[in-house]
């Protein structure tokens, strides 16, 4: 499964009450760029490049696909340097919450 086929899965795997009223963009740099909405409760996914993002996370691809499958923890891979963001720290820190990570298996 390709990076882009895991974020496509991201709005079913999205949980509106973890999320709450936040509304953000996740811009993920990865070999095929695409980024998330999140407004009034509902996830989307575009392809390509956001034009104002609140968080940036740019990855490779298998470390992307394993963060966002529960299989990578987030805070290990900033430190060890396979992960790094830009922007809203909050929220890339709160970020893993609102998706169920077994949907996207």
């Amino acid at each position: 499964m390709s990076v882009i086929d895991v974020l496509k899965k991201l709005p079913a795997a999205f949980d509106a009450n973890a999320a709450g009223s936040s509304a953000c963009v996740i811009q993920f740099n990865a070999s095929t760029p695409a980024y998330v909405q999140i407004k009034d409760g509902v996830c989307s996914t575009v392809e390509g490049k956001a034009p104002a993002a609140d968080l940036t996370v740019s990855m490779a691809d298998e470390d992307l696909i394993a963060l966002l499958k529960g299989e990578l923890n987030g805070m290990s891979a900033f430190m060890t340097g396979k992960l790094q963001v830009e922007g809203d720290l909050m929220l890339a820190q709160r970020m893993g919450s609102f998706f169920d990570a077994a949907k996207l298996a």
